[in-house]
């Protein structure tokens, strides 16, 4: 399956290589190792991959007594993978390396050294733990790596033009038209109910079978427990309190999430190192409150004003209706064929946040409950700046509406307060492009090109 980093490493590689690292930072199982491996068999002589999840004690001593000796260090790394290593044409890939600090440590001394490229993979970068006996190399280039994205997921289902036909009607503000809106939604449902993680997504595009897709997505649920008890140090049962009840908040009409729920009389300072650990992981994506919708978003943000969305909203179905350990064949039909009425906004929202998160976008929202003005009372699902900031016109607000059926209060109100500040206003829905009244109505698969 294609993903869009591969780019990335290649941009990298041609720009970047011999003077930085690179640092793939993902959840698990979001393909990290797949990519890079990949990306090492195709562009390079020769590679040898380090995973630190089961590398013996061997060749991790090799960090600690030759690093002041790298002809040697590279000798017996050559030898103990029995690969040959070519100058400049041979890549060193450390996967996994969060689990052993001193070779991420090491890429200062590699990298300056300069016969070799380098890339890391890991997860759970910058907690404490990971960090607090290294200096984090500034040779180091940090990217992002997320679920796949619908593009992806349509590449994968070989459908390789359709997006090029959406990103042309979204450039354009021209409805898709009938036929091919309905095929977009039918693909998107599909990317909804499956998601992004790349095993699910091989599984569906091999068998079909929801049910098998199902309990690839419960292992990986699974999985994210174990690392919770294994790393969360110290405040595990905290990060798995919130993570159980994500769908519950999600769930209500207001998604702020309550840290009361959790505990009687619990406070958030108590659970904010839980909330960030999940953050790290990549696990889930916080979107906060800016009290002030102008250009600097992060400036006005109330930290302890957020909401919590699953990374991956495949993973978040599974999450969500686990009663029989299992997502029935049913509830997946009523999601496919949109007949599905209870949760149905909670899922859309979810994905709309998975979607801008991997588009880049920093997640943010409004909210004002104020009791004095209704004038003043406004929730709005997600804020974004454009990209070019100017003097005015930086914000747009957007609504996100999993029905056909729904009014646009809170929104009108913000354009009519804040009109100075408002860029373009959008609603995501299930409906095709529109442009009413100085809104822009866009499909939920637009999403990726705001």
């Amino acid at each position: 399956m294609e993903r869009k980093i591969y780019e990335v490493l290649t941009g990298w590689k041609r720009d970047g290589a011999g003077k930085t690292a690179l640092l793939i930072d993902g959840a698990r199982r979001v393909g990290k190792s797949y990519i890079v491996e990949k990306f090492a068999r195709e562009a390079y002589k020769s590679y040898i991959l380090i995973d630190f999840n089961r590398v013996s004690d061997q060749v991790k001593e090799l960090f600690f007594h030759y690093l002041e000796d790298l002809d040697t260090l590279f000798l017996y790394l050559s030898s103990y993978y029995n690969v040959k290593l070519y100058k400049r044409e041979s890549l060193i890939i450390f996967d996994e390396v969060q689990l052993f600090p001193r070779a991420r440590a090491a890429i200062k001394y590699l990298v300056a050294d300069g016969r070799y490229d380098y890339v890391e993979t890991g997860s759970l970068m910058s907690i404490k733990k990971n960090v607090s006996d290294i200096v984090i190399p500034s040779e180091e280039r940090h990217v992002k790596m997320y679920p796949m994205d619908f593009e992806e997921f349509l590449w994968a289902m070989g459908n390789e033009t359709l997006m090029d036909f959406i990103k042309n009607c979204f450039v354009n503000q021209k409805p898709m038209g009938q036929v091919m809106h309905r095929k977009a939604m039918d693909y998107f449902r599909q990317y909804l109910i499956v998601g992004g993680m790349p095993q699910a997504v091989q599984e569906y595009m091999e068998t079909r079978d929801f049910d098998r897709v199902d309990r690839i997505k419960r292992d990986i649920l699974t999985l994210y427990r174990a690392d919770i008890v294994k790393h969360a140090g110290g405040y595990e049962m905290k990060v798995e309190s919130i993570f159980d009840e994500i769908p519950a908040q999600l769930q209500k009409h207001e998604k702020k999430f309550r840290i009361s729920s959790l505990k009687k009389e619990a406070r958030f300072r108590e659970y904010e190192e839980a909330l960030l650990w999940l953050d790290d992981a990549m696990i889930v994506n916080i979107c906060y409150n800016s009290t002030a919708p102008s250009v600097g978003l992060r400036l006005n943000m109330d930290r302890m004003t957020l909401k919590c969305y699953m990374g991956d909203t495949g993973l978040l179905i599974s999450h969500a209706f686990d009663e029989n350990g299992i997502v029935s064949e049913e509830i997946y039909r009523k999601l496919l064929f949109d007949k599905l009425e209870v949760n149905k906004g909670m899922i859309v929202e979810n994905i709309v946040a998975q979607m801008l998160a991997a588009s880049g976008h920093r997640l943010y929202f409004y909210s004002n409950s104020s009791r004095s003005d209704a004038e003043e009372r406004m929730e709005i699902d997600f804020l974004i700046a454009k990209s070019k900031i100017s003097s005015r016109h930086n914000i747009s607000p957007i609504e996100v509406k999993s029905g056909k059926n729904y009014t646009l209060t809170s929104l009108k109100k913000f354009m009519a307060k804040y009109g100075e500040q408002t860029y373009v206003p959008y609603v995501l829905h299930t409906g095709d492009l529109k442009v009413e009244e100085e809104i822009v109505y866009l499909p939920l698969y637009m999403t990726p090109l705001l």
